[in-house]
């Protein structure tokens, strides 16, 4: 039997010893909670925690229960774990890991989002456990010794085997059948995996020959309302909620944000009001409150499936406060793209997004009367867009400034053909060597641009190689990705599957999440004082034809195999000006720009506002990603060697 091993390396285990990890599963385990097993065994590694040494289940009281209910002496089968941050779901169930190492071994796989976050949790949080906690020790052999069983990936023990792997390897998720299955951050989870559907449902199937005595946990913080896979889940499940008792009056209620009060601008003063006698308690009260605690139902589940669902409000003292999320909240009052976040990562609750599309009309109505070509006052630093298309490359100038405000400089067409390297040479020139007129007099070059290689892909790659990787990038739009700008993986390979050397990388965008913000920022309208909300995009008079292909596409709901599916469609044929917007976003992103400070942007407004009509901000730019600039020191590195 063939399984993934280690860093992507497939080794055969022998037929019989798969066969005795299934027959060794039927044995009666004893009835051990998996509780009690955490509190006598677990060590929590300092490489790992805040809080190192041994665990303690009343410090997270509302714990226990979730992770009893993975006890084999338990019926139930599915478990459901919606839920915010800072609240130790994942060690919840690492804890079940060591339980099955130790007290009921059997074939057991855990899936993170992607491979290469199964190794990162392998290194940074499997290991630990295992080292740690000498129970576990004595069972799973050091991975320095040969043939120990023991990789990055796969973990053998007496009578079990872990496997890890990510919900994006078709080949992983099918490896081996599994009694015990852990998921966790499902709603970051790829939509299909190879062509061969919902990796949950993939995953699910490895535990059909368990159907009796099988266990399956699935955590995750919710995303959007309406595709969100943990919300799916707990929306079929017995919905249950952790109840607490007032200080005062001894009513259990489940702690709800609308019931936090504080004095406008002071967060740090939040404190909890009863929802019966309206007695405020603070953040302090919570450890008595959540050793009170207990879990109710509030529903009827249709397949048995317990479902949990709890708040960043409920965090130990210490971790999360009750101010900590007053004050993330005024936050996100002020700047709306961070309400998404709040609600995920505060409330545990998935975000309802607007998603109306703007109207075309109003905004070809407000343009402004600023010169195309030239920058104003505001912009001070510029990205590309790039749409590459059969007869011809499109391209979006766009400058960018404080509280994300975004001016469209310059909107090119460039007609040609792609194949042809003279014409790639020629439109690069035009976009990365023109320079464009600051308000101020100075001179903007642009810093970074996004070439989209969807279409026509390896003659992008062809193009990208060639240049230096701190001014160009190759994207590919990613429908379901959870990050606007994910991590690059190098794609060109030799005739026998080898990378190149000096490959391309191509960085995954999250087209989803930067439509909906964009379309956000494009719904935007004065503020009551007259003033500009962050984000605002400003235009100048482009003709009605740009303006239709931004607005030129809607969310909509679809019903795929019996589940809500949200995608994008197009209202008209043409959206290029919309990929080309999305795709300059995207080189603001990599150039690191969401975590500039309040000092660096004050520096770079001085510094462009300062220069002469002559200057260039070449030597005052933005410094790219640290993986830019690495690979662009590498490039060089490797220009001296080879003369």
């Amino acid at each position: 039997m063939t399984l993934e091993r280690g860093n992507s390396i497939s080794i055969e285990y022998d037929a019989a010893f798969v066969q005795n990890i299934y027959l060794q599963s039927f044995i009666p385990e004893p009835h051990y909670k998996v509780s009690l097993w955490a509190d006598q065994y677990r060590q929590l590694s300092s490489k790992s925690s805040a809080e190192p040494g041994e665990w303690k289940t009343a410090r997270t009281p509302y714990l226990r229960e979730i992770m009893d209910q993975l006890s084999t002496g338990e019926k139930a089968q599915r478990i459901v774990f919606m839920k915010g941050g800072q609240i130790g779901g994942t060690e919840a169930g690492n804890n079940w890991i060591g339980y099955v190492i130790h007290m009921a071994p059997g074939p057991m796989m855990a899936v993170s989002p992607t491979v290469e976050l199964a190794k990162r949790n392998s290194k940074q949080r499997i290991e630990p456990l295992l080292l740690e906690t000498q129970a576990l020790r004595e069972r799973v052999k050091p991975a320095r010794e040969r043939d120990s069983g023991n990789t990055i990936l796969s973990k053998e023990f007496d009578g079990g085997l872990l496997i890890m792997t990510g919900a994006n390897s078709a080949a992983g998720l099918r490896s081996m059948p599994a009694r015990y299955l852990f998921m966790d951050e499902i709603d970051a989870y790829p939509g299909d995996v190879g062509g061969e559907g919902d990796p949950i449902v993939l995953a699910e199937r490895r535990s059909a020959t368990f159907r009796l005595r099988r266990k399956i946990f699935m955590v995750s913080t919710p995303t959007v309302k309406g595709i969100s896979r943990v919300e799916r889940e707990f929306e079929k499940s017995d919905q249950r909620y952790f109840y607490v008792p007032c200080t005062k009056c001894g009513h259990y209620q489940h702690l709800q944000f609308a019931q936090l009060r504080w004095p406008e601008g002071k967060p740090e003063e939040a404190q909890y009001a009863c929802e019966a006698c309206d007695h405020l308690m603070h953040n302090h009260d919570k450890t008595v409150m959540l050793s009170k605690g207990e879990w109710r139902a509030t529903a009827q589940s249709s397949d048995g499936t317990l479902g949990y669902h709890l708040s960043s409000l409920y965090s130990p003292v210490g971790w999360f406060s009750w101010s900590d999320a007053a004050a993330m909240f005024e936050q996100a009052k002020e700047h709306p793209e961070l309400m998404k976040s709040f609600v995920n990562t505060v409330l545990g609750e998935p975000f309802e997004e607007d998603h109306d599309a703007p109207e075309w009309e109003r905004l070809y109505e407000r343009a402004e009367n600023y010169a195309i070509g030239t920058v104003p006052e505001g912009g001070l630093f510029l990205t590309a867009g790039v749409d590459v298309q059969r007869d011809r490359i499109e391209a979006e100038i766009v400058a960018w400034g404080l509280d994300k405000h975004s001016w469209s400089v310059d909107y090119r067409i460039f007609y040609g053909d792609i194949a042809d390297p003279a014409f790639r040479e020629k439109v690069y020139g035009e976009i990365t060597g023109k320079q464009y007129r600051h308000a101020s007099g100075a001179s903007l070059s642009v810093l970074m641009t996004a070439v989209d290689s969807g279409y026509a892909t390896q003659e992008v790659y062809d193009w990208v190689r060639k240049k230096p990787v701190s001014r160009i990038m190759a994207v590919k739009g990613q429908d379901r990705s959870v990050a606007p700008l994910g991590t690059p993986s190098k794609v060109d390979v030799t005739s026998k599957g080898k990378k190149l050397r000096r490959g391309v990388r191509v960085w995954p965008v999250g087209v989803s999440l930067l439509k909906s913000e964009l379309y956000n920022w494009l719904n935007l309208t004065l503020n009551e004082d007259g003033s500009l909300p962050n984000g605002y995009c400003h235009f100048p008079k482009y003709d009605m034809e740009f303006f239709k292909q931004l607005t030129a596409e809607q969310l909509v709901t679809r019903i795929v195999k019996g589940y809500p599916k949200r995608e994008w469609q197009k209202t008209r044929d043409r959206n290029e000006a919309l990929d080309c917007r999305i795709y300059a976003r995207a080189a603001a992103i990599a150039l690191g720009v969401e975590l500039w400070s309040d000092s660096r942007w004050q520096k770079l407004q001085a510094q462009v506002m300062g220069e002469t009509k002559s200057s260039s901000t070449t030597k005052t730019k933005p410094t790219p990603s640290k993986s830019i600039t690495r690979n662009a020191r590498k490039r060089k590195s490797r220009s001296s060697i080879m003369g």
